[in-house]
């Protein structure tokens, strides 16, 4: 389905970006596999993670070329997308993939760890799209697959930097899509559940947390390739503009915001009749504080 494209696959030296990249050379693909080779806390981890990505494709019989630069700087981005235009003569595809975590409650959040997760989720999303942008506008197509998470679009407990970050690229996946699609670029998000090095990371202190880790670990990464090549791969019955959840054998189409329900006044509104009369009117619409893990209550498929 990827035959005679280009792929770019961000943070694929492990996880899910490696099973993406992996997935796409099978499809046909030429891959760039993009990993600067470090831990989920941005320490230097494994500085040939990329290259082994790639050197399984080759042993494979696919095509891929290894791209160490971080997402997170402008010009290396831009040094990304270069490496396929130069190897590969073109691009035709981007997943957004790389991310690192650092969790902590709000209240004990600082700055520096605030900033370093949305510089790798979600400038590095912007980064690497906007430089591949002018390639897919002139050439009239080109497709973008962004990783959201529920955690984002639903809760979870001591993660306000990483859920900021993968909510942004939210619209700015809906925002590429709007301003490209006379171009012909699409732009979609996929929130994928699967084991990997974010997951591992989950607490194991209860049963019931061990419980669901070990659900977590059934939800392999190759299963979100099915989707994420049906919206890379040019078919004019890929959307544009959506938000998917991939859980093991389950695609899951995500809401978006809407209007749920407005009350109006004659005469306007006082802080008085908003708490009296708006605000009840409304509160059977309120979504409640919940996580992800009690919106997804059924075991994976």
């Amino acid at each position: 389905m990827l035959k005679d494209k280009v792929i770019i696959v961000t943070g694929a030296g492990g996880g899910i970006g490696r099973a993406l990249a992996l997935e796409c050379a099978r499809a046909g693909a030429a891959v760039v596999a993009n990993d600067i080779g470090v831990s989920l806390s941005g320490e230097a981890d494994d500085l040939g993670a990329a290259e082994k990505v790639v050197q399984e494709i080759i042993a494979a019989g696919g095509q891929a070329v290894a791209a160490t630069q971080s997402v997170s700087d402008p010009g290396e981005a831009q040094a990304i997308v270069g490496t396929a235009i130069d190897r590969f003569g073109r691009i035709d595809g981007v997943i957004n993939n790389a991310g690192i975590l650092r969790d902590g409650f709000f209240h004990k959040m600082s700055h520096e760890n605030f900033d370093s997760v949305l510089k790798v989720h979600l400038y590095g999303s912007f980064n690497i799209s906007r430089a591949a942008a002018m390639h897919f506008k002139d050439q009239g197509s080109g497709a973008f697959v962004h990783m959201t998470s529920t955690s984002a679009l639903i809760g979870n407990f001591g993660q306000a930097n990483y859920m900021a970050a993968k909510m942004g690229i939210v619209a700015l996946s809906k925002s590429i899509a709007l301003d490209m699609e006379r171009f012909g670029v699409k732009s979609n998000c996929i929130a994928p559940f699967a084991w990997s090095r974010m997951t591992s990371s989950l607490p194991t202190d209860t049963p019931e947390q061990i419980a669901r880790v070990e659900k977590f670990k059934q939800m392999v990464p190759e299963k979100i390739a099915p989707l994420a090549i049906s919206l890379l791969s040019g078919d004019e019955r890929a959307p544009s503009g959506q938000i998917f959840c991939v859980r093991n054998n389950e695609i899951m189409l995500m809401s978006q915001p809407r209007p749920l329900r407005s009350v109006q006044r004659g005469e306007g509104w006082t802080p008085e009749t908003v708490l009296d009369h708006a605000l009840p009117s409304m509160a059977a619409q309120f979504y409640p504080l919940e996580r992800s893990e009690h919106v997804f209550t059924w075991d994976p498929v």
